[in-house]
């Protein structure tokens, strides 16, 4: 069978389904002269379509393997981390996000590797984290992918832990506000933080707050 004809019969049968992870950390908590800012590892394609452009890590979805279990996998290979958040974002399906034509499902997932993590991060071949605010040429559609992940940070960080998750596990509030002014991409009032972060939820145990300006 000629590949065309291949192609064209296999774009009428259900989509491939794959997992894509979007690992989002956070830098320079610990330096009280630099804004934090948000990274993203990605990984260069070495081969078409794309050819040198990167991509969210992920893979196709093998049999026995659940979702979370492969965004967990494709975390540790990319960072060398396993997930300790790990939420899946939104299913992506349009018809036509695939260059090949062949349909193609991308379930999402996001993971946050916290301050005291963030020192441990490996790249690996091919592997190179870029800060959210300078990305490089991404392949697919895996832009869009991307720019989920911080809309659904500003969306939870005022009613859960997130803040704390990216902080680590011992803070002071400086770096604590430095975390929400880089998540929600502008400045808070030092009065206004003790209400956020001290309300029910949100600064769970075993993390610690420490008093403000003493280094952890």
């Amino acid at each position: 069978m000629r590949p065309s004809a291949n192609v064209s019969e296999r774009s009428q049968g259900p989509p491939d389904v794959g997992v894509s992870v979007v690992i989002l950390a956070l830098d320079g908590t610990n330096r009280a002269d630099a804004r934090p800012t948000l990274r993203i590892p990605l990984v260069r394609r070495i081969r078409q379509p794309f050819l040198g452009d990167w991509a969210l890590p992920g893979s196709r979805l093998r049999q026995g393997i659940s979702l979370e279990a492969a965004a967990s996998d494709a975390l540790l290979s990319t960072t060398g981390l396993d997930a300790r958040y790990l939420e899946q974002l939104y299913t992506f399906g349009d018809p036509g996000r695939s260059s090949s034509g062949l349909p193609m499902v991308s379930i999402a997932y996001w993971a946050l590797i916290d301050a005291d993590e963030a020192q441990g991060v490996h790249e690996a071949r091919n592997v190179q984290w870029f800060p959210l605010n300078a990305l490089p040429s991404i392949a697919f559609d895996h832009r869009r992918i991307i720019d989920y992940a911080p809309d659904r940070i500003r969306t939870k960080i005022g009613y859960t832990d997130l803040a704390a998750r990216l902080a680590g596990e011992t803070f002071t509030l400086s770096q604590l506000r430095r975390v929400y002014q880089a998540t929600l991409a502008r400045n808070l009032a030092p009065p206004h933080l003790p209400r956020t972060i001290l309300a029910p939820g949100l600064l769970p145990p075993p993390r610690q707050l420490l008093p403000l300006g003493r280094p952890p």
